[in-house]
């Protein structure tokens, strides 16, 4: 498309399924007047956090069953930062609430890190993303996630050096925790080891 073209635009749009997702066919006009449909998965905002222990430098992630990757290939449980779809107007006390819920604890400070589309092509998603750190003394809870949710996890406290290493093996595959990690390898890089390879 050039920049002297109409751009497409939806025109319409049906409910196919409405569940804990809604599932949408959207009606696009293309700029040459042709009209496509496009599905569209709508559940709302969301937020994530990695909270991160700089005096002992650790994180703390979760590891729980997800539905889409053991359809897929198997996998029975994925390692993830703290997330949730957002209810509250505040993203940031949304990822302070998940935190408390999930993996325990009280965060105080939120380092703002993007506001990203998870699934641009089909989901509505749009996740706030948060770096925290924390004190081993802000661990209020047992986390776990809340029993009405049907949640199942695991809290997991992971060295920062280890989590360095499983992301450059590709052993982080949900994409927002990886993202996570980086960043967080990038704004303080003093928390981990001089190299990545290396084992704290």
């Amino acid at each position: 498309m050039s920049r002297d073209e109409t751009p497409p635009r939806i025109v319409g749009a049906r409910t196919v399924y409405e569940g804990w997702a809604r599932y949408l066919v959207a009606e696009v006009r293309m700029p040459d007047g042709t009209r496509i449909g496009r599905e569209v998965e709508d559940h709302g905002p969301a937020v994530a956090v990695l909270p991160y222990d700089p005096e002992r430098r650790a994180a703390l992630l979760v590891r729980q069953f997800r539905t889409p990757p053991c359809f897929v290939d198997g996998t029975a449980s994925v390692l993830e930062a703290p997330a949730g779809l957002r209810e509250e107007d505040d993203p940031g006390a949304c990822a302070r609430r998940e935190a408390f819920e999930e993996v325990g604890l009280r965060l105080s400070v939120l380092e703002p890190v993007g506001r990203v589309w998870s699934l641009p092509g089909l989901s509505t998603e749009r996740i706030d993303l948060y770096l925290a750190p924390y004190r081993a003394a802000d661990r209020e809870g047992a986390g776990g996630g809340l029993a009405d949710e049907h949640e199942s996890i695991e809290v997991v406290e992971i060295a920062l050096g280890e989590l360095a290493v499983m992301a450059d093996r590709g052993e982080i595959v949900d994409m927002k925790t990886l993202c996570l990690i980086q960043t967080l390898r990038l704004r303080h890089p003093s928390l981990f080891p001089a190299s990545s390879g290396e084992r704290p």
